[in-house]
């Protein structure tokens, strides 16, 4: 049977302006009916790296962060660290980036908690009966929510494919050593010319996997290593980077699977929110925002995030293509947008393995508000 995803085509007018319009798409979702009085709720969002200008505006969230506190929830703005070293390695840097952007508790009504504490250290293990994640590592704070909200924006992604809803939350919700687990299946790669023996990553490492050798360089024992991922962290010199030995197919198995693990912390249905605004060919992690490959289409509402990602990827290919963007120029509408720009990731591979999965179905029935 489809499942219901609820759309919006951005449209508005002085009776119904942009608030109104969000709060019907919300009451349409069904939402409030799991929403208590108390509920700690996620709101799971892309601050944006420093210097992307693609990122959703803040104020697009408050008509979302007034509907939660109507209904008496404590909603929180949330975003775990990434593996690279940028401003969103750590969760200091994080949330001033965060407040740089506009994303200001006054102004919208709840706070930024970066969920994997100050280090990318603070997570909760889900066990997971897949293929090939047992133990997920998940952002503690998102975990521990009471309900999870993930408002995502539609693009594209230079691993992945496309970046929706699951991408959102497998990857987004994971904890540092969440990430590294779906990147990679070993420990960092390393440059020993970058190394300047300072040591920093070696009295990092609570393995004991990492050591300085004769000629002050960094070494990896391999065996020893965990996938913690606070190595990147601490390097301020690139000498340990991301091994990206994992194939595309594994990697997006590997990311439904943690999304599946993030939704079991659940005892309610989780809301996604895709933004179809925007459509860039890279993800907001990038440092820079190239055009749109499409216009902008609208938002869209389900608590199956396989069929609101299936529902935007459907727009997006049959709306009109932007030649300015990055898009071969023989691209035409109907065309699938996103193997286009990356052809070594259909976007099938992540769907149909997140459906196998049971978390939601490629079928959905588009109902407009």
């Amino acid at each position: 049977m489809p499942n219901s995803v609820y759309y919006w085509n951005l449209r508005s007018s002085l009776k119904a302006p942009y608030e109104l319009r969000m709060k019907r798409l919300l009451k349409a979702s069904g939402v409030n009916e799991h929403l208590g009085s108390g509920d700690m709720v996620a709101v799971k969002i892309h601050f944006g790296e420093q210097g992307t200008t693609g990122f959703l505006r803040p104020l697009w969230l408050r008509p979302l962060i007034a509907f939660l506190k109507k209904a008496g929830a404590r909603p929180f703005l949330t975003d775990a660290s990434t593996l690279y070293v940028g401003q969103r390695g750590e969760a200091v840097s994080h949330a001033m980036l965060a407040a740089a952007h506009g994303f200001d508790p006054l102004a919208l009504g709840a706070p930024v908690i970066i969920a994997d504490g100050i280090r990318g250290q603070h997570q909760q293990e889900v066990e997971v009966n897949g293929k090939h994640v047992r133990t997920a590592y998940i952002a503690g704070d998102i975990a521990q929510a009471d309900l999870l909200v993930a408002v995502s924006h539609v693009k594209g992604h230079e691993l992945a494919g496309f970046g929706g809803a699951l991408k959102n939350v497998g990857m987004g919700c994971a904890s540092k050593q969440g990430k590294m687990h779906q990147h990679m299946t070993t420990g960092p790669t390393v440059v020993r010319e970058h190394c300047v023996g300072c040591g920093t990553c070696v009295r990092m490492c609570a393995a004991g996997a990492l050591g300085l050798d004769k000629e002050k360089r960094v070494r990896l024992d391999e065996k020893l290593c965990v996938g913690c991922g606070a190595c990147f962290l601490a390097c301020r010199h690139n000498a340990l980077q991301i091994n990206w030995k994992t194939d595309v197919r594994e990697f997006l198995e590997r990311m439904m699977e943690y999304a599946a693990a993030v939704v079991q912390t659940k005892s309610k249905p989780c809301l996604y929110l895709n933004f179809v605004i925007d459509v860039v060919p890279d993800c907001d992690c990038m440092g820079f925002t190239d055009a749109p490959v499409c216009p902008d289409l609208g938002v869209l509402a389900s608590t199956d995030p396989v069929a609101v990602d299936q529902a935007s990827l459907d727009l997006v290919n049959q709306a009109p293509c932007l030649y300015q963007g990055a898009l071969p120029k023989e691209t035409r509408p109907g065309d699938d947008k996103f193997l286009a720009l990356r052809p070594h990731a259909p976007r099938a591979m992540g769907l149909d393995y997140a459906e196998k999965l049971g978390l939601g179905t490629r079928k959905y029935k588009l109902i407009k508000v």
